[in-house]
Order: C-alpha cells, then sequence, then structure tokens
C-alpha cells in the first residue's frame, strides 16, 4: 500500500516527521518498507516567467525566448513548442539539469543562437501525456519557485507492506485511523454534499438481481447522466501518479482515487452500451469466454462470478470489467458499480487467470460493506463535479447477506495479565474508541462492537492485541514470569519435552533434522499409493504441489532428497519431527493430529574414504535406528515382524511393542523413489511419537543389585524352512518361561548351495540371581527348550 503523507493530512493533522510516522506504523504491525519521493526527479526545475518571445531568424519553428526565473538574469532559450508566448509561467530545467528521461540539459548554440536551459512540456517532466506544446502553468506562480511546491506535488510516500488481516490498511483513511490513534490526534472523513436530480430515478433505471448470494452480499449503484470524459483535474492526476496509478480521465480516475481514499473497489460502465434495464450477478458456464478491458479473451468455468446486463456478460466479477461497457471519450450516461464479493471466489479466478489487480487485492481481503454506502456517495458527488454530470435520486440496491455487528466482551484485568500492563479502564475505552470500536461498560469491563472495517477483531483477545499495539509493543517491560515446579514433576510441556529428547537423540546418531512443509500434493500421495481416505485438502492453497495437508511424511522427505540430489549431496542421513493429519469428524477441528518422527537414509554408510568406499547402507542401518530408539525410550521388548504388502514400502517391517504398533520401516519401493530422482535404495522409517511417549510415560523404574553369579552359555542351531522367521523361534523361546534365561542372540544364519532350507544359530545366555548354575541344570532346561521348539515348529536340530 502506498501512502501519500500529504494525502494522510487531509484526514488527521500529523505534525511530526515522515521517519518517526514510519517507525510507528512498522511496530504496531504496519511495516514501512520504504519511503519515496515520488517527484525527486522534479527538484530542479523551476517555474520561469516568460518575457518575450519571438521567432528564430533562421528557423520557422523555433522561438527565441527570454525567460525570467528569479536569479536576476533573463535566459535565453530557443522553443520549438507552438503554444509558447510572451507573458506566460512555464515550466524551466537549466543548465546540468537531468530530466527523468535521462536527458542533461546543456547550454548550446542552435542556428548561430544561444540557449541557456529548455521550456518543458508535461510529457518531458513524465507529469502527463499532452506532448502538443510547452506546459502552461498558473500566473500565480512565483517566478523561481520548485515546480513540486508550486504544483503541490507529493514530497513523500510511505510504501507499507499490508498483512492479509487488516484490509482496512489498504486505504489512506484506514491508515490514517491508525495514526490518529497512535498520536492521539483528531480524525476527520471527507465532507458529502451530495446533490440528486431529482427527476430522474435511479432505481426505476436499473434493477439489480443478485443469483448467487454467497458470492456476493451486497450490490449497489449509482447513475451519472450527462457526463463530459475528460481529464481529470491537476491535483487528482498528480495524487495518482504520486502512488502509482496512471491517470486516464476523469471518469475512471475516480473510482482509482476513490479506491486509494477508502479502500472500496468501483466499476464505471457506459451505461449507453448495456442492454436493458437490469444488472444480475450469477456464476459463468463452463467453457464461456470474455473479453476483459486488456483486450484479452478469457475462458471461464462455473467458478467464475460475472456481472451481467440483461443479455450479456459485461464485468468478470471484482476482477475487471469488459471491454464492451467500458467508458470511452464519447461516453456521456455512466453505472457506477459498488459491491461486495466473496474474497475466496474472486482470489480462485484472479490466480486462475492471472489477473491480479488492485480492486481484487482488496476483495481477496475483504471490504467494508457497511462503509460501502459513503464510498459510492462520495465517488458519484466527485464524478458530477468533476465531469458536470447529474446524479440520479437514489441509487439501485440488492443486499441478500446485510451486514450483521459482533459484540465481543472486553476485561481489563485479563488483558493486563496477558500483556504484562498496568493500565486503566480509561485507557482501555478510550484507545478501544480512537480505533473506530463502540464502548459500552459492562459488569465485568466493557461491551465492544468492532467497527464494520475490522474483521480480524473477532476474539478478545484480539482486543487486547489493540491494546498492546497502541501501547506500543516495544515498550511492554520484560518480566521473567514466575514458575513453580517441584524437581520431580514433570515438564509443564510434556509433549515439548518429549520430542525435545528425540530431537537430541537423532542428532547424537549423526542424522541432520530437516523441516518440510505441512502441505504435499495430491499428486505425491497417488504417487506413493497412500489410501485417498480422510486426506484433509486445503481450501487455498498456494499451488497444486501444496493442495493438501500430509497423512504421511514420506512425500516431504522425499522432496529433500530430490532437493538434495539436485545439488550433489549422495549422502543423506536425515530426520523430521513433525504432524501428520487425518480428517476426524471426531474432532472440534475436523482434523487430527498425530505427532510422528521420520529417518530417511540414503547412499552410502559412511563417507567416501579410505578404507571404507563403497559400503551401502541396508536394512540393518534403518533397524538399528529404530531398534535404539525404542530401547532406549520404551524398553527392549520391541520386536519387528514382516508386514508383506504395503503402498510404499518393500521389504515392510513392523515395529511392535508389547501388542502395540510403533511404527513401520523398510526400503521404499524403487519405482517410486526414481520418480524423485534416486538412483540408489531408500531406506525409510516411520515411528508414531504419540505412541511411544505413552509407553515412555508410563514405563516405571526400578532397579536391580549386580549379577554377582557367572552366565552360562549354549549354542543352538536349528534347521529351518526358508520362509520361517527368527522372530517365530524367537516367540517359542521366550513363551515357554524360562526364569533363569537372560538373553538370546542370533549369531549365524547358514543358507546351503542346494535345498529349501537355511541353517539358524542362536547362542543363549542362561543365570540364576541366587546361585551358581551347574551343567546339569543347564542341560535339562536346555533340552526341554529344544523339545518345545520341535513341537512348534518345523525345524530340526543339527
Amino acid at each position: 500500500m502506498l501512502l501519500s503523507l500529504s494525502w494522510l493530512k487531509e484526514f488527521t493533522p500529523y505534525k511530526g516527521s515522515v521517519q518517526e510516522l514510519a517507525h510507528r506504523l512498522t511496530m504496531v504491525g504496519l511495516e514501512v518498507e520504504e519511503i519515496k519521493r515520488p517527484f525527486a526527479h522534479l527538484s530542479s526545475i523551476v517555474v520561469g516567467h516568460v518575457l518575450e518571445s519571438k521567432a528564430h531568424p533562421d528557423a520557422d519553428k523555433l522561438s527565441l525566448c527570454r525567460v525570467d526565473i528569479g536569479s536576476g538574469e533573463a535566459l535565453p532559450i530557443i522553443c520549438g513548442a507552438p503554444n509558447v508566448a510572451a507573458g506566460q509561467k512555464v515550466a524551466v530545467a537549466q543548465v546540468g539539469t537531468e530530466l527523468p528521461g535521462g536527458l542533461i540539459i546543456k547550454e548550446a548554440r542552435i542556428r548561430g543562437q544561444a540557449s541557456q536551459g529548455m521550456i518543458c512540456s508535461e510529457t518531458e517532466l513524465e507529469l502527463g501525456t499532452d506532448s502538443s506544446g510547452i506546459m502552461v502553468l498558473n500566473q500565480d506562480f512565483a517566478i523561481g519557485a520548485s515546480l513540486t511546491q508550486a504544483l503541490e506535488l507529493e514530497e513523500y510516500v510511505l510504501d507499507i507492506g499490508v498483512t492479509p488481516n487488516r484490509p482496512d490498511c489498504l486505504s489512506v483513511a484506514g491508515l490514517a485511523r491508525e495514526t490518529a490513534a497512535l498520536f492521539d490526534l483528531p480524525l476527520a472523513m471527507p465532507s458529502l454534499k451530495l446533490e440528486e436530480d431529482q427527476s430522474v430515478s435511479c432505481p426505476e433505471q436499473v434493477k439489480i438481481v443478485i443469483d448467487d448470494p454467497a458470492g456476493c452480499p451486497l450490490y449497489q449503484a449509482r447513475l451519472i447522466s450527462g457526463c463530459k470524459v475528460a481529464p481529470s483535474p491537476a491535483n487528482i492526476r498528480y495524487r495518482l501518479m504520486a502512488v502509482g496509478i496512471r491517470p486516464i480521465n476523469n471518469i475512471v480516475d475516480i473510482t482509482n482515487y476513490i479506491l486509494m481514499e477508502l479502500g472500496q473497489p468501483l466499476h464505471s460502465f457506459d451505461r449507453d452500451l448495456l442492454k436493458g434495464s437490469m444488472i444480475r450477478v450469477a456464476r459463468a458456464r463452463n467453457g464461456m469466454t470474455f473479453k476483459t478491458l486488456d483486450d484479452q479473451t478469457r475462458n471461464l468455468d462455473e467458478n467464475d462470478l460475472l456481472i451481467w446486463d440483461e443479455l450479456n456478460p459485461v464485468a468478470l466479477a471484482g476482477v475487471m470489467g469488459g471491454a464492451d461497457t467500458e467508458i470511452h471519450q464519447q461516453s456521456r450516461n455512466v453505472l457506477l458499480e459498488c459491491a461486495v464479493f466473496d474474497p475466496l471466489t474472486i482470489r480462485k479466478t484472479a490466480r486462475r487467470l492471472g489477473l491480479n489487480s488492485e480492486s481484487s487485492f482488496r476483495f481477496e481481503r475483504g471490504v467494508d460493506q457497511a462503509g460501502s454506502r459513503f464510498a459510492l456517495d462520495r465517488a458519484a458527488e466527485l464524478m458530477g463535479s468533476f465531469s458536470g454530470g447529474r446524479v440520479a435520486a437514489g441509487l439501485s440496491l440488492a443486499e441478500p447477506r446485510p451486514y450483521r455487528t459482533r459484540i465481543l466482551n472486553f476485561r481489563p484485568q485479563k488483558a493486563n495479565a496477558l500483556l504484562a500492563l498496568n493500565v486503566d479502564e480509561e485507557y482501555c475505552r478510550k484507545n478501544l474508541t480512537l480505533l473506530g470500536c463502540r464502548v459500552k461498560k459492562a459488569e465485568h469491563g466493557f461491551e465492544v462492537e468492532p467497527p464494520s472495517y475490522r474483521p480480524d477483531l473477532e476474539r478478545e483477545v484480539d482486543l487486547f492485541e489493540e491494546i498492546g499495539r497502541i501501547y506500543g509493543l516495544d515498550r511492554i517491560p520484560e518480566h521473567l514470569p514466575r514458575v513453580k515446579k517441584a524437581l520431580g514433576q514433570k515438564p509443564l510441556d510434556n509433549r515439548f519435552a518429549f520430542t525435545s529428547k528425540i530431537k537430541q537423540w537423532a542428532a547424537g546418531l549423526g542424522l541432520n533434522e530437516v523441516i518440510n512443509y505441512s502441505f504435499v500434493g495430491m499428486a505425491d500421495l497417488d504417487l506413493l499409493e497412500i489410501d485417498r481416505e480422510n486426506r484433509v485438502k486445503v481450501f487455498n492453497p498456494l499451488s497444486e504441489e501444496q493442495d493438501v495437508l500430509r497423512t504421511d511424511l514420506l512425500p516431504g522427505m522425499l522432496q529433500t532428497l530430490r532437493h538434495n540430489l539436485g545439488h550433489g549431496n549422495t549422502r543423506l542421513r536425515v530426520f523430521e519431527v513433525a504432524n501428520s493429519f487425518f480428517s476426524d469428524s471426531t474432532s472440534e477441528t475436523g482434523v487430527k493430529e498425530t505427532d510422528r518422527l521420520a529417518i530417511m537414509l540414503y547412499g552410502l554408510r559412511h563417507r567416501e574414504q579410505w578404507p571404507l568406499l563403497d559400503q551401502e547402507l541396508d536394512f540393518s542401518d534403518i533397524k538399528g535406528l529404530v531398534e535404539n530408539l525404542v530401547t532406549i525410550y520404551a524398553g527392549n521388548r520391541a520386536r519387528f515382524k514382516d508386514l508383506g504388502k504395503h503402498a510404499y514400502l518393500s521389504p515392510a517391517v513392523l515395529c511392535v511393542y508389547d501388542n502395540l504398533n510403533i511404527g513401520i520401516l523398510g526400503r521404499v519401493r524403487p519405482e517410486m523413489s526414481r520418480a524423485y530422482k534416486a538412483r540408489k535404495e531408500v531406506w525409510f522409517a516411520d515411528i508414531n511419537l504419540d505412541r511411544l511417549e505413552t509407553i515412555h510415560d508410563s514405563r516405571q523404574i526400578s532397579f536391580e543389585p549386580l549379577p554377582r553369579f557367572p552366565v552360562v552359555k549354549r549354542d543352538m542351531t536349528v534347521t529351518a524352512p526358508l520362509n520361517l522367521k527368527y522372530d517365530q523361534l524367537v516367540d517359542v523361546v521366550y513363551e515357554s518361561g524360562l526364569s533363569i534365561l537372560e538373553d538370546m542372540t542370533l549369531v549365524d544364519v547358514y543358507f546351503p548351495q542346494e535345498g529349501q532350507e537355511k541353517k539358524m544359530t542362536v547362542r543363549l545366555t542362561f543365570r540364576h540371581p541366587e546361585k551358581t548354575l551347574k551343567d546339569k541344570e543347564v542341560d535339562k532346561v536346555h533340552q526341554n527348550l529344544a523339545d518345545s521348539i520341535l513341537k512348534k515348529l518345523p525345524v530340526k536340530f543339527s
């Protein structure tokens, strides 16, 4: 938003410096990105008085002029403009001046005559498009005065970054309200003296019909007859130019002027080019085409909102008008539109068609429905004044969804507690009133009615923020909060404490943390064959590649892999702690979030250095990390089971702890990983941190004395079918309930060259807590265990 300082002062009597204003606005959330001087290039142009003008003796189209610029001696200047004459006040560029186009004025001799300057035209000064002759100034201007001061051109313009939740600040009036509140100044809105032609009734001439109330809650229009299209007054043109808008004519310029002044987009139709006596607001039909003001034919769909006359569409609602009904030099009757459109509808249309305008920018954020009538009347008044037109009595109006006020409770004590301030009730009441709120005393504070131009004030805490902003967030004193916590008490934020531990664990094992967007593409989820059910679509996505909330962390991790491979990093050991999202009708927000840990490994196990040059990562690496994690934060009872078929992992292994699924791990299917430029195996693990945390918090820490008696170890080798899993053998061994069995370890697996069998050797560790075991005792237990294995599994002992 470009804010003219002199325009601002018409609303509130600000006397401070532009730098102070920029600082205060920035401190309340309206960041001033730049202070511009739009007419600084004209600072050396002065007002001159043509004392004499006569024909050049050796050139038919040149004039010899003597021009007084207040320096004592008149300057000889040769001018080629046909309209130069003695007695005129003109804009003079002295020797050494650099004009906007880059031309540097030098002393010269033209056909034997001296010339010490240049009399300028509007075009040469970039103050207009009239290049037919020199710019003739008002006779009241002082000789030698700076042109910028004589024309009262804008000296300072602030370029302000306005956040999407503050559409009220996309206008001079809105920023003036902020300035008045910040500096405790009065605010004066433009006076309205609209005179109507009672002989013509606008509602009788034009009827408004709204087929889509959700897309257009309000549409109103005024009729101005007998207009003469001409250039706008100079002050209007120069002010529009200062804020980056090109002047066109007095009708179009007024709509732009009100847009910047009050934040309400308007549109002017040539009434004589509209068919019939009805304006209708309705959706487009699929496959329709429409020619906009820029002479481009647009392809529309059923989501686009159009303004129609009785036969045809005449404007793309909130975005751009139509070429067939635009104002032109011969236009005499104007229908002035002022409407409120659904922000989402306008944004979708503008983005899809690539038509981003000042109007769509404001409609996308929301305009002041209650204040739109004032904007319409002010525009009609100015149009009638500048064009000589007559404003018809009344206005055509349809408002299927009237604006409804909101009442919020405000408790000063709670505001002070939240902001760490000590301001009284009167301070709160005064500043809320300055911001446009209606404040009424209530039992526990105030009842506050936010103004219609502040859609961001939805809750009591929003009002607290306003008090903090006006007080000055940079002035709020720093206080360390008192936290009472016993040594054995859990952290106040147990979830944050647990995820912090997980991140420390991962970083300690040499994994690098990555942070990906919560948004992914529907196409990414489909590529990985992730279930379409329970996906949470984004209503207004940033792009098609980010149109759904992630239900799995793998798409983001694979995007990270592709990015790193594109930059030559071919060895990745990364992790991410983040949420996955699922639609859930039982949730208050309609979305269920689950904390997850994702681990991805790719490339070589070690950095490329001798002697470990070509050891590729494999399943043992990802399994080792998961096993270590679960052992530390849950216990040593983690089990791994073949999951069989999985959407994107092959092999896919399930990590189970006491019959509770902790997560999955395995290799990303090569045909999927290749889509992300992977040329080697990608190993991935996805751990449910919510479940892991539950197990971690439920653990009871107990202490046992160190063992005093020696262990006895026995090896056992079984011959088993190839499809028998080691996990099945472990289940049988531990189900036997041997009290003296301390540990079981797989030490070897042998696959004969022929046959359908394999040999697995396990090492069993026995220990008794109260005595030293004898060989006979161990042999008996060992034999009983062997008999149990033979009964339950299709194996034999070697």
